[in-house]
This record gives C-alpha cells, sequence and structure tokens, in this order.
C-alpha cells in the first residue's frame, strides 16, 4: 500500500522544508487568533467589560492550547514511525486509538473546565465585577473541548505523512466562519461573550468535521473506519509518553504568564 508524502530523504531538501512548515506555521498562527478575534469583536461591539472577560481567559485557553497541542503531537510521531517502518496494521491502530484518545480525553478535559471554570478564573485574580461574564465564555469554549481535540489529531495524522495543507484549509474554514459568527452573534442578535464563544465552537466543529471527512476518504492504512475506532493499548502508552511530556513543556512558558497576570 501507497502512502502519499513529503519525501525528505531523496533531492533538495530546502524547497520540502519549507512546503511542509510554512502551512504548518500557519495554522499555529490561526488557531492562536480564534482568542484575539473573540477579543476584538466584543471590544468593539460590546463593551469594556465583555472585552476585559474575554481576554481574562487568554492565558487559561492558551494553556490548554498547548497541553492539546502536545499530547497531538504524541500521535504525530507515533504515525509518522509507523509509516517509515511501513507497519500498516499499528498504523491503522494507531489511527483509530488517537481518535478515541482526542474524544474521550477532550470530555474528560470538559467536564474538569466546565465543573472548575469559576475556581480557575478566581486562581488568576480575574476581577469580580467581569467574573460572571468570563466563567460563561470559559464553559462554553471548554464544552467544546473534545471538538478542538479532535481536529488537533486528525491534523496531526494528516501531518505524519507530510500533509500540513490539508490541516491549514479546514484552519482557514474554521477561522472565517468564526469570524463571520462573532459579527452575526454580537452584531445582529446582540450576544454578548456567550454570542463569540458559541460562534468559536461551531467554528471548531467545522475544522474537526473536515478532519474525519479526510481521515475517512483516505485509501489504505490511514482510513479512518467507524467500525473500527478503539483502544489499543500500547500505542496509547507510546502517544501518551511522547506527547505528555511535549504539552507539559509548552504549558510551562504560558503558566508563567499566569504568574505575572496574578502579580
Amino acid at each position: 500500500m501507497a502512502l502519499t508524502s513529503i519525501n525528505m530523504l531523496e533531492g533538495s531538501i530546502w524547497n520540502k522544508i519549507l512546503k511542509f512548515a510554512l502551512p504548518l506555521a500557519a495554522t499555529s498562527i490561526m488557531q492562536q487568533l480564534f482568542n484575539a478575534t473573540d477579543v476584538a469583536v466584543v471590544g468593539q461591539f460590546v463593551g469594556k467589560d465583555a472585552l476585559a472577560a474575554v481576554g481574562a481567559n487568554a492565558i487559561v485557553i492558551n494553556l490548554l492550547l498547548n497541553l492539546v497541542i502536545g499530547l497531538s503531537i504524541g500521535a504525530n510521531v507515533v504515525c509518522a514511525m509507523r509509516i517509515g517502518s511501513k507497519d500498516y496494521l499499528r498504523i491503522k491502530k494507531t489511527i483509530h486509538t488517537s481518535i478515541v484518545l482526542a474524544f474521550t480525553s477532550g470530555i474528560i478535559l470538559a467536564v474538569f473546565g466546565v465543573y472548575f471554570a469559576r475556581d480557575i478564573l478566581e486562581l488568576v485574580d480575574t476581577p469580580e465585577h467581569i467574573m460572571d461574564s468570563a466563567v460563561l465564555y470559559l464553559r462554553i469554549l471548554m464544552g467544546g473541548v473534545p471538538i478542538m481535540l479532535v481536529y488537533n489529531f486528525g491534523a496531526s495524522l494528516l501531518r505524519s505523512k507530510g500533509d500540513t495543507k490539508r490541516p491549514l484549509y479546514a484552519m482557514l474554514c474554521a477561522g472565517t466562519i468564526n469570524v463571520l459568527l462573532n459579527l452575526f452573534f454580537v452584531i445582529q442578535l446582540k450576544m454578548g461573550v456567550e454570542g463569540v464563544a458559541i460562534a468559536t465552537v461551531i467554528a471548531s466543529c467545522s475544522s474537526a468535521s473536515l478532519m474525519v471527512y479526510w481521515l475517512h476518504r483516505e485509501k489504505g492504512p490511514m482510513q479512518l473506519r467507524f467500525d473500527k475506532l478503539g483502544i489499543d493499548k500500547s500505542i496509547l502508552i507510546h502517544i501518551c509518553k511522547v506527547g505528555l511530556p511535549t504539552g507539559f513543556q509548552g504549558m510551562v512558558f504560558s503558566f508563567s504568564n499566569v504568574i505575572i497576570q496574578i502579580a
């Protein structure tokens, strides 16, 4: 079974690095801009308290993003290793284990985030007069974490075979939807922070849906089949061994910003 990928082992390396890395960098920038878009819209059309409520969540969201991206890198590394060794059976198991891990860990994080949203925001010393709005925004976003993880894991699986363009296309689609829905909910429906939060979750659904669709349409061992979804224990352990340290490493830098904001 042939797997389409960027062959880094033959020919000139520089153009291949650029073809692989530039879409990857652009995707990361787009993902970081989601919260910035929410801040811009509520700041322009709602008011300073709504702006502060959304902005207060920025460091919390960055912490979460770093953990999610780090964990998804574990799936990327494990899948790329199996592709390199042409272990087609393990590729299939990695694909299905990764998607199940994404959704189940997303549910755990969502329940934790929704339940402890107020405690988290109190920990970072969020002002009391914007606390209710900040909690509402964070709870809605945390409810969409399983979808966010499905996108990130799906994107990492495609990148493991050298495809960084489709994750970028999905993020561009989601970013456009996010901006349009932000404006619609806030300007037309007169919603506040809940409007931009709901828009972000809907936009995340679009990018995750594209990931699942593309993986389902893949040929060969990379194909996602819903009847094969399940957890392979050895692959799960391998993903966590690679991904969790990466995620925690990224969180260290965001955590320093938390300390600064508290101070």
